[in-house]
């Protein structure tokens, strides 16, 4: 599988092959040869799967390595890990020659990158995903944080990773629920960029073109953030179903529904009250959902109209009065739509500009 670079403020790759979590220790010395500690951050389900092979590669690369685990799920996404987090570099002895390892799936990257870029006013980290979506999204591009409880990642920090290794063989023991989350992701790739992805993902069963997917998606990633790391143009397009997604999740308190799940309901919702505006070509709507029933997902929150909008206002997409909505015209076609605050309800409600 390819390396692929990324160029942005400070460049870094994203390495690609099975079995290269055994070998994480020999990619990430080479990248800091004057670290002595690492900390490895992870969760309570993964540490039992991997941390102890990730420990062992690091102390035979010449590491002195701690493991700090966290309670797993989008539930602890929070300000109180991140303290237990700068606890743990400090209890580890972490110096600004040292670094953080992220092992695991989005929360764990996200949260274990916003300590990195805190701890002593930014420490290097890399980042391990072990879901899906992690691999293919939330891994690349910088974007570290946490969620506060007016709305999901309004804390954060933008904090390239040294380096990111893909391990495709993680997903073999992935739950099937996991696999779902990370395909919400997928298939808004597929919406933004490729139509041929969208039909490939539609009519195959994506586990028998993984490989090709995980690589397809994070080129799509690497080619926007390389563009647009600050997201102050084409990268807020990644936010395609994420407004109402993160609606969704804030309203189920972040546990039942997967982020992955929510993105699905957002993009089929938002793309509904576009074909209602005139904005988009009819049937589009129609094309996501049959996409991801087809996957097993979800495509109906069961919220009325108004409640989406009131929450998706908290958006951090919000700027001043106004919200920014990505649509897409066709699959493969997207682009921002700018509303008053005042009127994302009726939006929704009949498409109404």
């Amino acid at each position: 599988m390819p390396i692929l670079q990324v160029d942005n403020q400070s460049s870094y790759e994203i390495h690609m092959e099975p079995g290269i979590l055994g070998r994480c220790g020999e990619e990430i010395r080479p990248l800091l040869p004057a670290a002595v500690r690492a900390l490895i951050i992870t969760d309570s389900n993964v540490a039992p799967l991997y941390g102890e092979t990730v420990r062992a590669s690091l102390e035979r690369a010449g590491f002195a390595t701690a493991l700090h685990v966290f309670p797993a799920g989008e539930e602890h996404k929070n300000l109180d890990t991140v303290a237990a987090m700068l606890e743990a570099c400090c209890d580890a002895g972490l110096s600004r020659s040292d670094c953080i390892v992220a092992l695991g799936g989005g929360v764990c990257g996200d949260l274990a990158g916003f300590a990195a870029a805190i701890y002593l006013r930014g420490i290097a980290f890399v980042q391990i995903p072990t879901t899906l979506l992690a691999q293919i999204d939330s891994s690349v591009g910088g974007k570290t944080g946490c969620d506060l409880p007016a709305g999901k990642n309004l804390a954060g920090a933008f904090h390239n990773p040294r380096r990111v290794l893909i391990d495709p063989a993680v997903l073999d023991s992935l739950p099937d629920h996991y696999f779902k989350d990370g395909m919400g992701e997928a298939v808004k790739y597929g919406c933004l960029f490729s139509p041929a992805l969208f039909r490939r993902i539609a009519d195959e069963n994506p586990r028998d073109f993984l490989g090709q997917l995980i690589q397809d998606c994070v080129a799509f990633k690497r080619d926007v953030v390389q563009r647009d790391f600050t997201e102050s143009g084409e990268r807020m397009f990644l936010n395609f179903g994420h407004t109402l997604g993160h609606a969704i999740e804030r309203y189920h308190h972040y546990t039942g529904v997967s982020h992955g799940e929510a993105v699905g309901m957002g993009m089929v919702a938002v793309t509904k009250a576009s074909e209602a505006a005139g904005l988009t070509k009819p049937g589009t709507a129609a094309a996501i959902a049959a996409c991801l029933q087809k996957l097993g997902m979800p495509v109906d929150a069961g919220l009325s109209a108004r409640q989406l909008g009131e929450l998706a206002a908290l958006d951090k997409k919000r700027r001043g009065n106004q919200i920014n909505l990505v649509l897409i015209k066709d699959i493969g076609q997207p682009f921002i739509h700018t509303l008053p605050l005042d009127g994302l309800c009726a939006f929704l409600e009949g498409g109404s500009l």
